[in-house]
């Protein structure tokens, strides 16, 4: 069972492009972790509050044990709203069949 991580984090617009920069730590060592499928955290082109986290993980237990030790951001901020979620998939298949 894959595991996926997405939805919207909403800061103050002032500090989002600082947010997504001090993320960049997590994003590199989170790639290199084994079991990462992907990880992406950018900013939304629209609403200039909000930022995009997507991350794919191997299993829950994988995600689990990178939690234990990730890096924290260089660039911690105030979320004001949240709203990830995390999904357990138990198929996948082509996006566009």
């Amino acid at each position: 069972m894959t595991v996926i991580v997405a939805g919207p984090v909403f800061v103050e617009p002032a500090d989002r492009d600082r947010v997504v920069a001090g993320l960049r730590v997590v994003v590199e060592a989170a790639r290199r972790y084994p079991g990462c499928l992907d990880v992406s955290i950018s900013p939304d082109p629209l609403d200039p509050a909000r930022v995009n986290i997507f991350e794919h993980w191997e299993t829950p237990e994988i995600l689990d044990a990178w939690r234990a030790i990730a890096p924290p951001p260089t660039f911690p901020a105030e979320i004001k709203e949240d709203r990830v979620r995390k999904h357990v998939v138990t198929r996948s298949g082509p996006a566009f069949d």
